[in-house]
């Protein structure tokens, strides 16, 4: 899964991890807001690496939660998704508004691989002082340079360089089958 090639999501050991990340987050999801200690703590028992300060605003979502890695300072609005079957690695100081969507995971353009239920994942990487507008989703394999800001709304679906300003979207046709 973590290199990038097809496997079978439904393996009884994945599927038995992402249950278990599954209750972490219904725990946290379902907390009271005056909860603060237990969230951080169920938050970081989940990740596999942040920063000594760091918000999270539930409701917020992830596969496997292991995969995921921030530093300092990070904050991520109500609704956050992050399908992390390969790494996320996020910088510090870096802002994800509300909705914002993190996908590391790829199913096959093959409709025949696509019915055996195979997927593959490409990793994610934010770099320090990023802001990501609410709203936005960022593709598989895309790596975001530091003091970058992305526009509310954008589907990245390529890398941005360092101190760039993203926005818009575009969908077109690029394949007929």
């Amino acid at each position: 899964m973590l290199a990038g090639v097809l496997y079978c999501a439904s393996d009884p050991a994945l599927a038995a991890e992402r249950a278990t990340a599954g209750r972490i987050v219904r725990e946290i999801n379902n907390s009271h807001p005056d909860e603060l200690e237990k969230r951080m703590r169920l938050f970081r028992g989940l990740f596999g690496k942040t920063g000594a300060s760091f918000e999270i605003q539930p409701p917020f979502q992830c596969d496997y939660g292991y995969n995921i890695s921030f530093g300092e300072g990070f904050f991520a609005n109500y609704n956050c998704v992050i399908l992390d079957v390969c790494r996320v690695v996020i910088g510090v100081n870096v802002l994800l508004g509300p909705c914002v969507q993190i996908y590391t995971a790829l199913h096959p353009l093959d409709p025949a691989e696509r019915a055996l239920l195979l997927e593959s994942g490409k990793p994610v990487v934010i770099g320090d002082n990023v802001w990501i507008g609410g709203g936005a989703i960022i593709l598989p394999g895309v790596t975001i340079g530091k003091n970058s800001v992305i526009g509310a709304g954008c589907v990245v679906d390529r890398d941005i360089p360092e101190n760039a300003v993203a926005a818009g979207n575009r969908c077109r046709i690029i394949k007929t089958q």
